[in-house]
């Protein structure tokens, strides 16, 4: 039943199945999830995924498919006392009711390892069906116990055709919604409001609210409401950056940030990662698109412009906005004030031009393995060099098949580490040279 004045987002949340949106690989026909609903043969569970995905609503779900006994637990609010007195009516009910109770325990991550210990009796003895929910990874956050006994199931980020689903029912939804209220939305107001929610249903359908509320109090009772985007701009503050995330200038800016980046310009860098940003880009292609440059165009030069990158992707997997958004801007500032090198990617061309052109050649027989009788009398691995048995771990020996043997494809540069790297193979070539 729906809580009269509750927020929006409380009101239309999905009380069966086919209504929720988005997480048909957990949901759908024939999974697990889906299974054990029908059935009525739950099982503990932790949810994984970002905000404003469908965790809460999952927990609901299952307690209605079921009829059991549902209690919420919340890591923020509520302590040991709390739980002592959850475990307490979950006996009850179960003498009652023969039911074990769900126990729906939000934000479980933010728990110490003593107070999930304290759940772990009673999923033990069927007495609670624990359902968390987390935005963190589990494997970090909850302990191995606990983790053994129950499920992980990772729920997907909401993608922008998710959430129009979404908020075109709640405008519609005559009971819960505005349908008795006959919103119009512009199809710009629409996007904005996509673009302003980063994934979470919940915020989406905030900001719809607040934006309804705005406009209507501008138009006339009992008439029809249009919401425009200046409405939603007027209402939440927020201008709609100019974006076509499938356009030109979601090319123009990720060009530009790039570019950037390459020409070790930090204030631009920052700028054009902002413009994205703001303008609604998901901020994890934009992750993804510095861990390539961090190869492509640093490469060796400074290996941790990599890792860099990684830990920026990570962070925003794990903290998500507005937080990880910093770290998004130290990853930017970092790869654009390292050292530069494009050898890496010109030896990933060269190489595959190579084989291309040169086809498949036979491993060297010396560098073969030799796990059988048979392999060792055919020559497998004979004369076979173990660098680790010569002074400085290293013998001339060649690696390459005969055609290609002379073939040079990473020629490194002369900064940051690569300098040293190329100390090192001018070395070890001139040694080579020598003993031949």
């Amino acid at each position: 039943m729906t809580v009269q004045g509750a927020p929006l987002a409380d009101r239309i949340r999905p009380v069966q199945i086919e209504d929720v949106v988005g997480q048909d690989h957990i949901l759908g026909p024939n999974t697990v999830l889906r299974r054990a609903l029908e059935t009525g043969r739950l099982f503990s569970v932790i949810f994984w995924g970002p905000p404003g995905s469908g965790k809460t609503t999952l927990a609901r779900i299952m307690a209605k498919y079921t009829q059991n006994p549902f209690q919420s637990f919340s890591a923020v609010t509520s302590g040991v006392k709390e739980l002592r007195r959850i475990i307490e009516k979950a006996e009850n009910d179960r003498r009652q009711f023969q039911k074990a109770t769900i126990l729906f325990v939000d934000e479980i991550h933010r728990f110490n390892k003593a107070q999930q210990d304290a759940f772990l009796p009673h999923v033990e003895s069927g007495l609670i069906i624990l359902v968390g929910a987390t935005t963190q990874n589990p494997s970090f956050e909850v302990i191995p116990p606990l983790l053994s006994r129950a499920r992980v199931m990772v729920l997907r980020p909401l993608n922008p055709e998710h959430l129009k689903i979404i908020l075109t029912r709640a405008l519609h939804d005559k009971e819960n919604g505005f349908g008795s209220m006959t919103v119009d939305i512009s199809p710009m107001a629409m996007d904005h409001l996509i673009d302003l929610s980063a994934g979470d249903a919940r915020v989406s359908l905030n900001n719809l609210e607040i934006a309804v509320q705005y406009a209507a109090a501008d138009q006339k009772l009992g008439h029809k409401i249009v919401l425009e985007l200046k409405d939603v701009e007027a209402a939440l503050n927020k201008k709609a950056l100019p974006y076509d995330k499938g356009g030109e200038e979601h090319y123009n800016l990720i060009s530009a940030f790039h570019k950037s980046m390459r020409g070790s310009d930090t204030q631009a860098s920052v700028y054009w990662l902002y413009r994205m940003l703001m303008a609604g880009e998901d901020p994890l292609f934009i992750a993804r698109r510095m861990i390539r440059f961090a190869s492509e165009d640093i490469g060796l030069a400074d290996p941790n412009a990599l890792v860099i990158a990684i830990a920026a992707f990570d962070a925003w997997q794990k903290v998500g906005p507005p937080e990880a958004e910093l770290a998004l801007v130290q990853a930017a500032v970092y790869l654009a004030a390292a050292p530069k090198s494009n050898a890496l990617y010109l030896a990933e061309k060269a190489v595959k031009e190579e084989i291309e052109k040169s086809g498949v050649q036979s491993v060297p027989l010396h560098i073969r393995n030799a796990p059988t009788r048979l392999m060792k009398a055919l020559g497998y691995g004979e004369k076979y060099l173990y660098p680790h048995n010569y002074p400085g771990a290293w013998v001339a020996q060649e690696y390459l098949p005969e055609k290609v043997k002379n073939r040079i494809y990473y020629r490194p540069s002369n900064r940051g580490l690569e300098k040293e790297i190329a100390k090192r193979m001018a070395e070890w070539e001139r040694f080579k040279q020598k003993i031949s």
